[in-house]
C-alpha cells in the first residue's frame, strides 16, 4: 500500500489553528540543527526517534504516548532537510492541531489497519539510517541521545521551573489538609486530582503512613488508614519534563523514632544538594553522601534504597551510584530522595554555576536549615498538624 505524504508546515494555510509559538518554533529548529549537524558528522542519512523522551526532546514539549502515559502513537524520521512524523490515520488530527501544531513538520501516514514498523521499515530502506530503539536495519544511537538532552537548554529550565511549583503545591496542598484516619489510597487520590488540575502526568505516587517506610522503601499506598504521620511523595511530569519531591507530615506531636530518623535524613539531602556541582563526577558527590551514613551512624540505610537520579526527558535516565562516572554540568536536574527508617526526603535540584537551584521549595513550608560547608541549606521540616 502506497504511503500518503503530506507537507503541513506551511503556517499560511492554517489560519485557523492557533497562532505560532515563535518561541518553541526557533527552539525545535536548533534542535533540528543539533540532530542534522550530528548526522553529517557520523555519516547518517536520517534519524528514527520512537522513545518518548526523545520525541518530547524533539518537538519541544510534543507526546507520541496515548493518553499521556501508554503506547507509541507515532514516530519523527528527522533527515538534516525535514522533520517527519509517520502515524496512522487515527493520530494524524491530533499530532498536528495539538502536539506539533504551525511547528514546521510534514507527515507520512498510513491507515491504522497496517502496522507502523511497515512504514518505518519503508522509510528506512536503502538509507544509513541511526534510532533510538535499535529498529532492524538500523544503527541503535539510544544512550548517545542523552548526550543531546543534556545539559537542559534555557526554554527546557523555564518549563522545569514550572513543574517544580506545580508538584510541589499538589504535594503540599494535600498534606496541609490531612486529618486522621484518611487512608494512604484517599491521600494518593488526592494528589492525583490535584497534579492532573494542573496539567501534570501522575508518574508515581507514594503515601508512607505511620512508619511503614522503615519496612517498605518503594511502597506505593493501600487502603490502610494514617492515624499519626505520613510521608508524601510524588513524581510528575510535564510538558515532557520529570520533577520529584517528597513532604512528611505529622498529625499532633511527632513521635520520637520519627524525629530521631528525621535530622540524619535532613542531613544527608542537604549534603546531596549541596556537593551536586558542576564538572564533579557523581561518585564524588556520592562519597560525600556516603561519608554522612556512616558518621550518623545509619551506615546500614544506604543500602535499603536508592538515593537519587537524573530526571529530565526520561525519568532516572542515570541513577546516583556509588561507582558512576558521570559528570555533571550546569543544567542537570537530580531529584535527591534519601532515606532513614521512616522518613523519606525527596527534592528536585537544577546543577548551576552560581550554586544549586532547588525547583521544589515553596514559600510558606517549614524548613530547616542545615550548614553545609559554610553554606546554609534549607530542606523541608516537618509539618505539624495540631487537631
Amino acid at each position: 500500500m502506497s504511503t500518503m505524504m503530506v507537507d503541513l508546515s506551511d503556517p499560511r494555510s492554517s489560519a485557523e489553528f492557533a497562532a505560532v509559538d515563535t518561541e518553541r518554533l526557533g527552539e525545535i529548529a536548533n534542535r533540528h540543527q543539533r540532530l542534522a549537524e550530528f548526522m553529517r558528522q557520523e555519516d547518517f542519512a536520517a534519524l528514527l526517534l520512537q522513545q518518548p523522551s526523545n520525541f518530547t526532546w524533539f518537538t519541544a514539549g510534543g507526546s507520541n504516548q496515548r493518553g499521556g502515559a501508554t503506547g507509541a502513537t507515532g514516530a519523527l524520521f528527522v533527515t538534516p532537510e525535514a522533520r517527519v512524523i509517520a502515524c496512522s490515520n487515527v493520530d494524524t488530527a491530533q499530532f498536528f492541531e495539538s502536539e506539533v501544531c504551525n511547528m514546521g513538520f510534514q507527515l507520512k501516514e498510513r491507515p491504522w489497519t497496517e502496522l507502523r514498523t511497515v512504514m518505518l521499515s519503508d522509510l528506512c530502506r536503502g538509507r544509513r539510517v541511526a534510532s533510538d530503539t535499535g529498529f532492524p536495519g538500523t544503527t541503535d544511537i539510544g544512550q548517545r541521545m542523552l548526550g543531546l538532552r543534556l545539559p537542559l537548554s534555557e526554554y527546557d529550565k523555564v518549563r522545569i521551573r514550572d513543574v517544580g511549583k506545580r508538584l510541589t503545591h499538589a504535594i503540599e496542598a494535600t498534606a496541609r489538609a490531612m486529618v486522621k484516619g484518611r487512608t494512604e489510597a484517599e491521600i494518593a487520590g488526592e494528589v492525583s486530582h490535584r497534579l492532573f488540575k494542573h496539567g501534570v502526568q501522575p508518574e508515581r505516587i507514594q503515601v508512607l503512613g505511620d512508619g511503614r517506610g522503615s519496612r517498605f522503601r518503594r511502597w506505593s499506598f493501600d487502603d490502610s488508614p494514617v492515624h499519626h504521620y505520613c510521608t508524601i511523595s510524588a513524581v510528575g511530569r510535564y510538558q515532557g519534563m520529570y520533577v520529584g519531591a517528597a513532604r512528611t507530615v505529622a498529625l499532633g506531636d511527632p513521635p520520637e523514632a520519627l524525629l530521631k530518623a528525621f535530622e540524619p535524613a535532613a542531613l544527608i539531602e542537604a549534603t546531596g544538594i549541596y556537593f551536586s556541582q558542576p564538572e564533579w563526577e557523581m561518585f564524588e558527590v556520592w562519597n560525600r553522601v556516603h561519608r554522612l551514613y556512616e558518621k550518623t551512624g545509619k551506615e546500614s540505610e544506604w543500602r535499603m534504597a536508592d538515593q537519587a537520579e537524573i530526571v529530565e526527558y526520561e525519568f532516572g535516565s542515570i541513577p546516583v551510584m556509588p561507582n558512576s562516572e558521570f559528570r555533571l554540568m550546569s543544567g542537570t536536574p537530580i531529584f535527591w530522595h534519601p532515606s532513614v527508617g521512616p522518613v523519606l526526603m525527596g527534592d528536585t535540584i537544577l546543577v548551576g554555576e552560581r550554586g544549586t537551584e532547588v525547583l521544589t521549595v515553596s514559600s510558606d513550608w517549614p524548613v530547616v536549615p542545615v550548614l553545609v560547608k559554610g553554606t546554609t541549606v534549607g530542606v523541608p521540616a516537618i509539618l505539624v498538624i495540631n487537631s
